[in-house]
């Protein structure tokens, strides 16, 4: 529930703080808060780490819109295809939970580490893959 509050409270805070970054700025910063808060909740235990898991959340508030306007603009015409295409994409998102429940269930890939932490790598990657595309975004858009 608090994390539901916080992805809400975020979401506010995150689009008044558009109007002061560009959106592949503000992409690349939320995606490395997601990774600095993936990482404190594979690699620090108890309520710590279950506080970065939290944490999380506020990242993760603004990445889809702000992704979806970046890779719709300037598309004109093909934009309704375009943005066909990024809800289909979400369907690839419907994997990674089945896919972080096996590296739960497996055993542990980081030393004595439980399983549960570690499957965040998952998270982590995508969260790096996304600070990519912010920074390749706010580069091709600031040039």
């Amino acid at each position: 529930m608090v994390a539901m509050i916080i992805f809400l409270a975020s979401r506010f805070i995150c689009t008044f703080l558009l109007g002061l970054f560009r959106p592949g700025q503000m992409l690349m910063f939320l995606a490395l808060g997601g990774i600095v808060l993936s990482l404190g909740t594979i690699f620090i235990g108890g309520m710590l780490g279950l506080y970065c898991l939290i944490g999380i959340s506020a990242c993760m508030s603004l990445m889809f819109p702000t992704i979806y306007g970046i890779a719709l603009k300037d598309l004109g015409d093909d934009a309704s295809l375009g943005s066909a295409g990024l809800v289909m994409a979400i369907v690839g998102g419907a994997l990674m939970p089945p896919l972080q429940a096996s590296m739960i269930d497996g055993s542990s890939i980081i030393g004595d580490i439980p399983s549960v932490q570690t499957s965040f790598l998952l998270p982590l990657i995508c969260f790096v893959v996304i600070t990519i595309y912010g920074y390749r975004a706010h580069k091709v858009y600031n040039a």
